[in-house]
């Protein structure tokens, strides 16, 4: 056994983590990444949600239902991820010019800053490499194969 399973199995309390099902270790490294994602988007000042939502917005300003549709995230929720986003200067809302009665979401200048930054955070958690790219095939196939049709 190499010395960094060797680790793992102390750090996980197995003997072995290479006897785990599948299921396990698939849903093990994706809790060990998740918290080092948001602890590093953390460290932006941005959440999760606040990611995806500056992800959606791009240059084209959305109304909130069109953000919330895109997002996969109830009106509600986004609602609160959007109050943080504008106190923190990262997008604005504003009266569409067709429609008074209706406000569109739009990323400032310091949003896109934000969200360029995220980017290298992805990027320095993810190399590039030939296993990368063959590892997010794989978490595309299973994604796209899963019966669990959550959206």
């Amino acid at each position: 056994m190499n010395d960094r399973i060797s680790t793992e199995a102390k750090v996980f309390g197995a003997a072995s983590i290479e006897s785990w099902p599948t299921g396990r270790l698939l849903s093990t490294a994706a809790r060990l990444v998740e918290h080092a994602w948001y602890d590093s988007l953390e460290n932006l000042g941005l959440s999760h949600a606040g990611l995806v939502a500056l992800h959606h917005l791009g240059e084209q300003p959305l109304s909130q239902a069109e953000l919330a549709r895109r997002a996969r995230v109830n009106n509600q929720n986004l609602s609160r991820t959007l109050e943080r986003l504008e106190n923190d200067g990262y997008i604005a809302r504003v009266r569409s010019p067709g429609d008074a009665r209706r406000r569109l979401v739009t990323r400032t200048p310091a949003g896109s800053v934000i969200w360029e930054r995220a980017q290298h955070l992805e990027a320095n958690m993810f190399p590039p490499a030939p296993e990368t790219a063959e590892l997010r095939r794989a978490l595309l196939d299973i994604i796209a194969a899963s019966p669990a049709r959550r959206w």
